[in-house]
Order: C-alpha cells, then sequence, then structure tokens
C-alpha cells in the first residue's frame, strides 16, 4: 500500500506557530510523514524540532535541504539532533538544489552536484554511526571528526532528490530514497529505470530504498480555484525556477511544451504559460478539483508500480485555509 505524505510550505505560512499546527493536523489526520522543505523563507531545522516536540507519531523529514548551504558533517549532527527530538521519526532529505538557488542565494559554485551529493551522503552516514570520520574526497576531507553525543538509534534513513538519469542512479546507488519532483504520471517511468539501475551497480535490494512522489494537490469545494492554483504553481516551476525543472520535463516527452512555457514565464507572459500547463500538463502533474474529483486524481499517481509514498504539496498561491481543507480532503 503507498504511504500518503503531506509537504508543508516552510516559507509561506505566516506564522512559524501555524506552520507547526499544520503538522499536528497532519498527525491527526492519519498521514504517515510531514516533509518540510528549505528554500528562502524559514530554515527547516527549527521548524522541524518545534514539530518534533509538538507531534508524538508523525514521521518527520526534510525535503530537501541542499548539500551546499550546511557541511555534510553538519548534515549528520543535524540528522543525530532532530533524530534523538523526534523519538526515531526522522529521515533526513538533500539534494544539490540548482544553479539559480547555489550561486545567487547561497554564493557556492555549483562544480560538481553529483559528486557532491554523493560524498555528503557518505559523510553524513558515517557521522550518525557515531564512528570516527575519516574521509578524503574531491570535495570534502575529513580526519577525526565524531560525535561527542551518543549515536541515533536507528541511524536515520538518507534520502535524496534528483532529476536526471545519473542523478536518480545515484540514489538508487547510494541513499536509502529517492524524492521525484515535478513529474508527469507517465514520465517518472523512466527514472525508475534509472534508481533500479543505480541498486543493481550497488549491490543492492529495492526493497530498502523509499521512492517518494511530489503531487500538487488542491482539493477546494470551488474545484475551479483548486485547478487554477496548481496550474499556476506548476508554471511557475517550468518558467520561474531556473532551467532544470524546464529539462526534467522536456526529458519526460514534452521537450517543446517545456520550452514554451519556460520562454513565455521569462518574457512575462505569465497568464500564456499558465494557460498551457492547464491545456496540457496540469492533469498530468497535480490532482486539483472538488475533493472527489482531486482525491481521484491522486489515485492514479499512488497507481503508479515502483512509488512507495506519495507527498501531498500545496500550490504556493494557495491561502492558509485553502491548504487546510485541501489536507482534509486528501487525508489518507
Amino acid at each position: 500500500m503507498t504511504d500518503r505524505d503531506v509537504f508543508l510550505p516552510v516559507g509561506a505560512q505566516p506564522t512559524l506557530d501555524q506552520l507547526v499546527d499544520q503538522a499536528v493536523a497532519a498527525e491527526e489526520l492519519g498521514y504517515d510523514r510531514a516533509w518540510f522543505p528549505e528554500s528562502w523563507g524559514r530554515d527547516v531545522v527549527t521548524a522541524l524540532a518545534i514539530a518534533a516536540e509538538r507531534t508524538d507519531r508523525i514521521g518527520l523529514g526534510t525535503s530537501i535541504a541542499n548539500v551546499y548551504s550546511r557541511s555534510p558533517a553538519l548534515l549528520g549532527q543535524t540528522a543525530a539532533t532532530l533524530q534523538e527530538a523526534s523519538d526515531g521519526r526522522f529521515r533526513l532529505g538533500f539534494g544539490p538544489s540548482g544553479p539559480l538557488v547555489v550561486e545567487n542565494w547561497h554564493g557556492m559554485d555549483f562544480g560538481n552536484p553529483l559528486r557532491r551529493t554523493r560524498e555528503a551522503i557518505e559523510i553524513a552516514r558515517q557521522v550518525v554511526s557515531g564512528e570516527t570520520v575519516s574521509y578524503d574526497g574531491e570535495y570534502f576531507s575529513l580526519d577525526g571528526f565524531r560525535l561527542r553525543c551518543d549515536p541515533p538509534e536507528p541511524a536515520p534513513p538518507i534520502d535524496t532528490a534528483g532529476l536526471g538519469p545519473k542523478a536518480v542512479e545515484l540514489a538508487g546507488r547510494f541513499a536509502d530514497g529517492w524524492h521525484a519532483v515535478n513529474y508527469t504520471r507517465d514520465g517518472i517511468a523512466e527514472r525508475l529505470e534509472d534508481l533500479r539501475r543505480g541498486v543493481e551497480l550497488g549491490d543492492r535490494d529495492r526493497d530498502d530504498l523509499r521512492v517518494t512522489l511530489s503531487v500538487s494537490c488542491c482539493a477546494l469545494e470551488d474545484g475551479e480555484r483548486a485547478r487554477e492554483l496548481v496550474a499556476q504553481h506548476i508554471a511557475f516551476y517550468i518558467g520561474g525556477m531556473g532551467t532544470f525543472y524546464r529539462d526534467n520535463l522536456a526529458r519526460q516527452g514534452y521537450d517543446e511544451l517545456a520550452h514554451d512555457i519556460h520562454d513565455a514565464w521569462q518574457r512575462g507572459e505569465r497568464d500564456y504559460a499558465t494557460d498551457r500547463v492547464r491545456a496540457e500538463l496540469r492533469d498530468q502533474m497535480g490532482a486539483a478539483g472538488t475533493p472527489d474529483e482531486a482525491r481521484t486524481q491522486l489515485e492514479r499517481f499512488e497507481a503508479i508500480d515502483g512509488v512507495d509514498a506519495i507527498y501531498v504539496s500545496f500550490p504556493r498561491g494557495a491561502e492558509p485555509d485553502e491548504i487546510h481543507e485541501t489536507m482534509i480532503a486528501m487525508a489518507p
């Protein structure tokens, strides 16, 4: 059975208290896990620590902390601490993000994101094990680092996000899970093959990995408002968040459409870009409409072979009451 998680918009909520209230509500509604992203609003660690204190059962995780703004050793320390704070409910999710975020917002050289991600996995895993870290990599060389506190038990799993074939293969080879973001229902199949190839290269068991697919959801009594919010959200990510979401969509068989949406958005033709999503893409990438309509659409994503969990995410333009209405409608 496919787990149903929830993806909470850390930066977009009016207050930190309201954000944590959403995690509490997700627990009460029976969601398996609450994922907290980190972009350009509140930091994810503080929010997760408070959520861990106010909840008892729901799993918690980062989705997705980038591997540039924190060192791998600090990611390991953070994972160990949040695993302790949550009594063993934490998963560490991270990824390379993209040049727009890493270079423009964090002032770091993007370099080789695959190699950096692999080194971050290996170092963070050593840190949470409690062993003394000795590591000589292309980006990081560590010697003598060791947790002063007891290592977490169990060690928190480490998931990675990735869009391209090699990034997904890396997740299969080294990580404990893969976060799939901005995929169509049909387009994820090829990347799942890349994941399986990575599992084989790492001589691992596919059952040990958790594949989590993000789906933009909005379920409102005003079904047209819900559909419009999801269309605008998808258009923003393809058109306004650099080129990696555009290119990811192009690889899924939508090359012309992906470039048309991106280019129109960059020219300031936001309505046109949203129109293209509404006409050709929204129902392949999201679940939106009235509660009954949105739940039926979400079940199509849950039926994808190879997906272990769906996380219900919310369009960036949704108001807090619309997020809450959707969370109730889409609850397991």
